[in-house]
């Protein structure tokens, strides 16, 4: 029983690790666990340094999944956008081209000194897109106002044009200090997913789109009101699940009621592996994800393959559940 008050099973739960294709995010293995309710399978796997008040939103994430499931859907199919993380031009270049996406995201400032490798990267990344694709890039907070600046300007220029900066900056002061200086849309992501309360942040002079996390935000009904309370265009972004966890943001884009950008959810491609069977799996097609019709199921032999070996992780991850449970 979890603290919602709806039965999962949590002595049940399988815990995973899943090598990564390309680092991302500092790591190198995906580990999280899965869940079964009365209506399916949930994913729970916040990042390892978040703490358990934080766990507790992609927690009750899983449990609507399992339990009550989702909204209805508006539309059948989502735009997404590949994903391209801190990898040489050539890499980045190799990416994009397979992805068969019109829309690319691309990490930047992984240190203080990448302007350069940035530059190259964003160049590689229009070069594959061509003329009509559209950039965005990621700095994840860690640019101050004038630093954030000066790169979004030399970054407008090597992508041939941005759509938009996701999260330059830590703060919404910062964020609407940067928004003042540049011409490029700004979006923000942390400032939302990690406030005390998103339905209370205040980004509409912060910025020019919302990037919304379902699964740390406690659900797709939870998000919507996120996204409602923001009042602003939504990007529905994957927090780099498994396709079990992914289909929850796959069932956020479906139920906004307007969805004007291209959605971060290609994010498959940066895990060695899945726990669904390959034929339903969540990945793109020619820059689309359909939205299933049914919640993908993992597959047991899967699911024994990718299964955590490492007893004292496993151990780590099944008290974390219960101390959040």
């Amino acid at each position: 029983m979890s603290r919602t008050g709806r039965s999962i099973d949590v002595d049940g739960a399988r815990v995973y690790a899943i090598p990564m294709s390309t680092r991302f995010r500092g790591i190198t293995v995906r580990e999280g666990m899965l869940v079964e309710g009365p209506n399916g399978w949930g994913e729970f796997c916040p990042f390892p340094e978040y703490d358990d008040a934080e766990a507790a939103g992609w927690l009750a994430t899983a449990v609507e999944q399992c339990t009550v499931g989702w909204p209805a859907p508006v539309r059948d199919r989502i735009p997404v956008n590949c994903t391209v993380p801190v990898v040489a031009p050539e890499r980045a270049h190799a990416i994009v081209t397979a992805s068969g996406c019109g829309t690319a995201k691309v990490k930047v400032a992984d240190h203080q000194d990448s302007l350069a490798e940035d530059v190259a990267r964003l160049e590689a990344v229009r070069d594959a897109l061509g003329p009509s694709g559209a950039v965005r890039v990621d700095a994840n907070g860690v640019w101050d106002v004038d630093s954030a600046v000066s790169w979004i300007k030399r970054l407008d220029v090597a992508a041939g044009g941005l759509e938009y900066v996701e999260q330059p900056c830590r703060t919404i002061e910062e964020l609407a200090a940067v928004r003042r200086k540049v011409d490029v849309r700004i979006a923000a992501d942390e400032s939302i997913r990690r406030a005390d309360d998103p339905l209370r942040v205040a980004v509409a002079g912060a910025a020019d789109i919302a990037v919304i996390k379902c699964t740390p935000l406690g659900g797709v009904r939870r998000s919507l009101q996120v996204a409602e309370a923001a009042g602003l265009p939504c990007v529905v972004s994957s927090a780099l699940e498994t396709s079990v966890g992914l289909a929850a943001q796959v069932a956020l884009a479906a139920a906004l009621p307007t969805l004007e950008f291209a959605c971060g959810l290609g994010t498959l491609s940066l895990l060695d592996g899945d726990v669904v069977p390959a034929g339903e799996a969540l990945r793109p097609a020619d820059g689309y994800l359909p939205v299933p019709r049914t919640p993908p199921v993992p597959d047991p032999d899967l699911l024994d393959r990718f299964e955590q070996r490492d007893a004292r992780r496993a151990d780590w991850w099944r008290a974390r559940l219960g101390r959040v449970a």
